[in-house]
């Protein structure tokens, strides 16, 4: 398991919710088990998350087949009242931005081996 992907003991800036409903908006059909593996958190405690999203308006699904399908509703707004101003959106929006300079940079640091064919 590598550094980032270690118990990690006190305080962290985002909360199990926020990285719950990160890990959703970049894949709306997500499946619980893949959430819970790549937050670090049991597929119960994630099962909770979602119940919690949805109860308060920040998460809807619909069933397609046997899965889920999500979505995250336009306008929600930050729960704390110190947070006025940008939405659920704007916040998904920046740690979507993030993981894609994060993968530009490390393609770049490792380029890809492209298969030749001759």
């Amino acid at each position: 398991m590598d550094d980032a992907a270690q118990t990690h003991t006190g305080w962290t800036f985002l909360t199990n919710h926020a990285r719950v409903l990160a890990a959703i908006a970049r894949d709306p059909g997500v499946r619980v088990r893949d959430i819970a593996a790549g937050c670090l958190l049991t597929e119960r405690a994630v099962q909770k998350i979602i119940a919690d999203l949805e109860a308060d308006g920040y998460l809807a699904h619909s069933r397609e087949g046997r899965s889920n399908v999500y979505t995250i509703p336009q306008g929600t707004l930050l729960r704390h009242p110190a947070d006025t101003g940008p939405t659920v959106a704007d916040l998904l929006s920046l740690l979507a931005a993030h993981e894609d300079d994060a993968r530009t940079s490390q393609g770049r640091e490792r380029p890809r081996q492209e298969s030749v064919d001759h």
